[in-house]
């Protein structure tokens, strides 16, 4: 991952963490989305050693760690992962957290992982065959790897107005002005992608896919600040969700 989207994810972590009031009950998977135990991807986690690559505040493998599971958190910002450090104390759990590029888990064991989750992070890798091929690598065969991304049929749409304000087939690194929850200005870099190119990276770097879901749930409180709503607008994510999730084994 770029310095660009370090240097974004520490600027706005503090506000980020702040607004968007993630719980440590069950994984969330995205706004708008069933979390863990309603849609049970993973099965039973008891001594299952979890990767979870850009982990943020790592309140997923929090969750996973009171189900039982063995827990390793990655990701790119030192200040994400410091606000993970406190929480992960302050829910009396363990989870090893590492400062890393999700890219490159180079220092990481082959064939060491039941399971490897990702929740909204991997809109942010430019080479994302790279990163699957990494994550196959790590995982023990028939190992599991579940995560979620922006659907990148809600990205093309300006919530607003309801219109289509990118195009579908315009992929690659896009640059955009962001404002953080405090109002602060900020450098946004994310990577477009059809549907097509992630499910055939995923085939392309040794994974079976066994399920693709779009699912829509008006009641998560998560990410239901004022904030977010103008971004994901309650009206507008039941005819478009923002979420789609990948279920793929290690074949």
């Amino acid at each position: 991952m770029t310095k660009e989207l370090e240097i974004w994810w520490n600027e706005v972590s503090k506000g980020y963490q702040e607004d968007s009031d993630l719980h440590t009950k069950s994984a969330l998977y995205g706004p708008f989305c069933p979390d863990e135990d309603k849609l049970k991807l993973l099965g039973n986690l008891k001594g299952k050693k979890i990767l979870e690559v850009g982990c943020g505040g790592a309140q997923c493998s929090i969750a996973f760690a009171k189900k039982g599971a063995i827990c390793t958190g990655l990701d790119i910002s030192k200040n994400q992962l410091d606000y993970a450090e406190k929480i992960v104390k302050k829910n009396k759990v363990k989870v090893k957290l590492i400062k890393k590029d999700i890219q490159t888990l180079s220092g990481i064991k082959s064939n060491s992982f039941d399971i490897v989750f990702s929740a909204y992070a991997l809109l942010y890798v430019p080479n994302l065959k790279k990163c699957f091929k990494e994550i196959n690598r790590v995982l023990k065969t028939g190992g599991i790897f579940v995560f979620s991304h922006d659907s990148p049929f809600f990205l093309t749409l300006d919530a607003k107005t309801k219109k289509i304000v990118r195009s579908y087939l315009r992929t690659g690194k896009q640059e955009e002005i962001d404002f953080g929850p405090d109002g602060s200005k900020h450098k946004f870099v994310f990577y477009n992608r059809k549907l097509s190119e992630i499910y055939n990276s995923l085939v392309e770097t040794g994974f079976f896919v066994k399920k693709i879901l779009e699912p829509y749930y008006p009641k998560q409180k998560a990410w239901s600040r004022k904030s977010w709503r103008e971004i994901y607008p309650p009206e507008f994510v039941k005819l478009m969700p923002p979420t789609i999730i990948f279920k793929a084994v290690k074949i």
